[in-house]
């Protein structure tokens, strides 16, 4: 994709991180692509480390461009092999590292989906979930619910980090500040995470009670990272833009980002992201043309990654807005983008955009994706009353394994 409109890429005074270490992959790019329901399947991730490519020659980075993480896999669905969670962790042949997110809260069924990954050379890197706030997860007492926990919560970290250990596959653990402001986890958990063995920690600035409303609380991914201080420290929440992410890094002294609804609609992100850790001005203004062209080939990556054209066609439907924000395409032909059902269909719509449409600059940027509003979070019965697990939550968790659907 061209840089329309902008000047020759400025260098500065050279990278402003070092490449990031996650056990024994070195990470270019010290970005992480976060994991996103429904988003980050295997189409996703090839169009976002094509551009991350891109920003590599931009920049001169060496290794991976960033870390594309899938999409987050319900363990029990693992072990039992269902169709769709073993569609889910499929990687592309050049995809590397093989990066996986485990949700679990159970550490018996952790480790035997750990196992499986690594005994099966199915994964390079595990990612742990403890951060989701669905009510659904956290009803149960799982995701950011679960470092409320401590000895479940070292248990789970734990077994995946012992099974991952055997072929020398780093873990890492990505959560949240804790429940809400009056129960917050996250350096406890930081600090167990480190002790178990982690190879890094990833924290969204926000709490469960937030879910994505507000704003990111960047102190406190200042606060884990002079905490843990053996292993990089990773920042998440509210990077819209290159300029965030620097930003982050100044007033953090982070590690790395890790980058969710920024990159909606919007995969050159990884361009801007490597060009600007590597010191350089180059950023992707692309034409509503270049963006019509993006959004065309993702489908096309989706039509390969589930094999039928409808379904891929059905999934690019809540793409369209993200791709278009701030763009001059009317509400019909958004309208009619939203019910597309082949790629014929798409061809014809798409050709009715103006491709020379530049690119809007400050209406294209900022917010992707809904913000919500902060709630109190469903949680298990009596669930606050203790940090350790009891008798009646240790069977309310056994029958969260089946009844959360990750694959």
């Amino acid at each position: 994709m061209t840089q329309a409109g902008e000047a020759a890429p400025a260098a500065t005074e050279g990278a402003v991180l070092p490449p990031l270490r996650i056990g024994g992959h070195v990470i270019g790019s010290p970005v992480v692509l976060a994991p996103m329901a429904g988003i980050t399947n295997r189409a996703f991730r090839r169009l976002c480390r094509e551009y991350g490519n891109e920003g590599r020659a931009i920049g001169g980075a060496s290794g991976a461009t960033s870390l594309y993480v899938s999409e987050m896999i319900t363990s029990r669905a693992l072990v039992e092999r269902t169709p769709e969670s073993m569609r889910l962790i499929e990687h592309d042949p050049d995809e590397n590292p093989r990066s996986i997110q485990l949700y679990s809260v159970d550490p018996a069924t952790a480790r035997a989906a750990a196992r499986m990954l690594v005994s099966e050379d199915r994964a390079d890197h595990i990612d742990l979930n403890f951060g989701c706030p669905v009510p659904k997860v956290t009803r149960k007492g799982g995701g950011s619910a679960l470092p409320w926990k401590k000895d479940l919560f070292k248990a789970i970290v734990g077994a995946v980090v012992e099974e991952g250990a055997k072929r020398d596959i780093p873990v890492t653990v990505k959560m949240r500040k804790g429940i809400d402001d009056d129960h917050l986890t996250f350096l406890d958990a930081g600090l167990t995470a480190e002790a178990e063995g982690v190879a890094a920690v990833a924290l969204h600035g926000r709490t469960a009670a937030q879910a994505y409303s507000g704003t990111a609380d960047w102190t406190a991914i200042r606060m884990l990272k002079e905490t843990v201080t053996s292993i990089p420290v990773l920042g998440n929440g509210d990077v819209w833009s290159a300029e965030d992410a620097l930003r982050m890094v100044r007033e953090t002294g982070c590690d790395g980002v890790v980058v969710g609804r920024g990159c909606l609609g919007r995969p050159w992100l990884f361009t801007d992201l490597a060009a600007a850790f590597a010191g350089t001005s180059a950023r992707v203004t692309p034409t509503l043309g270049e963006v019509a062209d993006r959004l065309r080939t993702h489908t096309a990556y989706l039509c390969d990654f589930y094999g039928e054209e409808e379904r891929a066609c059905r999934d690019i439907r809540k793409h369209i807005a993200w791709y278009l924000k701030g763009f001059p395409a009317g509400s019909t032909i958004r309208n009619s983008l939203a019910l597309v059902d082949s790629m014929a269909a798409l061809d014809t719509l798409l050709a009715t955009l103006d491709p020379d449409a530049p690119w809007p600059g400050e209406a294209a940027e900022g917010q992707r994706g809904r913000a919500g509003s902060s709630r109190t979070v469903a949680l298990p019965d009596r669930w606050l009353e203790s940090r350790e697990l009891s008798e009646e939550h240790r069977r309310t968790i056994a029958e969260a394994e089946l009844s959360v659907s990750g694959g």
